[in-house]
């Protein structure tokens, strides 16, 4: 073994030292910002707790049973949004079917793809990993039927990245791809806020977005630019946004969660969202577990970051926790007893080309 895998166990203390930093840090700017005004935080908080509950059953979890846990919370989440696609924990709207009932749906989706192609990468039977790849692929379906052509395309997207990841041998070069397309997924949403775009392209993505979620994104700029620093303190949104106020069965929220932040928490708050991000993408770079698995499941996080920029699917808690269940099962320490053993022997790597797939991170 090298020096580098060596040092697993000190590099994943101090990622998660790290991670529960930015976790407490967003937890005390969100009281920071709701501090002397009428505002409601525990949203974010319990969303917070969700992302460390969850990260910390996937860490339990996937050092036990990798693959067995990764194909339950696939097949959960699979189930969740059927059914609760007319209504999710978590909401606050008085309609049928609540704005953004369906994309937190699709989201669950897209996390249910994600489980299921880590665990096939890390199967070792050739019929089991066909068994959990179908599956992946009739989630991504699913969202069809749902009415979320977004979602059918971020889950099968997560799918064909998960095929690639399995000759990918440098995670780094993936993960910051992966990295930028978040990036830019919150630059568009905020570009169409702001309305800098060309009018065609501004057109085009309007009728795609609807006028109704532009009008929210405007007034969540406005209030970015009319409180930069602290905000407008959490879950104020829906007082403050005239689309919101005016629209029947609004669920008061901008549909947009870089602009969310921005709006009732921000700079710093846009920052620390970032931070967070970022944080699960570090994890999945120095994870244990191969890059196929570490590549799956930041495509995985990466679809729901893009989910998120044009809709609401973090207000939910099962999302978030979810979030943080895949996060934690794709950065567990190798199962106990495993040290000798392959990791993914589905993924072509092998115990003795371990030292190979970490050094081309």
């Amino acid at each position: 073994m090298t020096a580098r895998a060596e040092r697993g166990p000190e590099d994943a203390n101090a990622s998660d030292a790290a991670g529960a930093l930015i976790l407490a840090a967003c937890a005390i700017w969100s009281l920071i910002s709701a501090a002397g005004r009428e505002t409601r935080p525990e949203g974010v908080l319990l969303a917070l707790l969700a992302v460390a509950a969850g990260f910390a059953c996937g860490r339990i979890c996937g050092t036990l049973l990798p693959v067995a846990t990764a194909a339950v919370a696939a097949l959960a989440s699979l189930v969740m949004a059927f059914v609760w696609r007319h209504g999710m924990p978590g909401a606050t709207a008085t309609m049928d079917t609540a704005p953004g009932h369906t994309g937190a749906a699709a989201a669950l989706l897209v996390l249910a793809a994600g489980a299921a192609c880590c665990a096939a990468a890390a199967a070792r039977g050739e019929s089991l990993r066909l068994t959990l790849r179908l599956l992946a692929l009739g989630t991504a379906c699913a969202s069809l039927w749902l009415g979320s052509v977004a979602g059918f395309a971020a889950a099968l997207g997560v799918l064909l990245c998960s095929l690639a990841a399995v000759r990918t041998r440098r995670r780094l070069l993936g993960l910051a791809g992966l990295a930028l397309a978040a990036a830019l997924m919150a630059g568009l949403s905020w570009a169409v806020a702001e309305d800098v775009l060309p009018d065609g392209l501004t057109a085009s993505l309007e009728g795609r977005l609807t006028g109704y979620r532009v009008r929210l994104w405007q007034d969540a700029a406005r209030l970015a630019g009319e409180h930069p620093l602290l905000g407008i303190g959490p879950d104020r949104f829906a007082e403050l946004s005239p689309t919101a106020q005016q629209t029947l069965g609004s669920d008061g929220k901008p549909h947009s969660a870089a602009l969310q932040q921005a709006a009732e928490q921000g700079v710093v708050g846009v920052v620390l969202l970032a931070a967070a991000f970022g944080w699960l993408l570090y994890v999945l770079w120095r994870s244990p577990r191969s890059t196929a698995v570490a590549l799956t499941a930041g495509a995985a996080l990466t679809a729901l970051a893009a989910l998120a920029s044009v809709g609401n699917a973090l207000s939910f808690t099962p999302v978030t926790a979810g979030a943080g269940l895949l996060a934690g099962l794709a950065s567990a320490r190798r199962p106990i007893g495993a040290e000798g053993s392959p990791d993914t022997p589905g993924d072509g790597i092998g115990a003795r080309r371990l030292p190979r797939d970490r050094a081309g991170r």
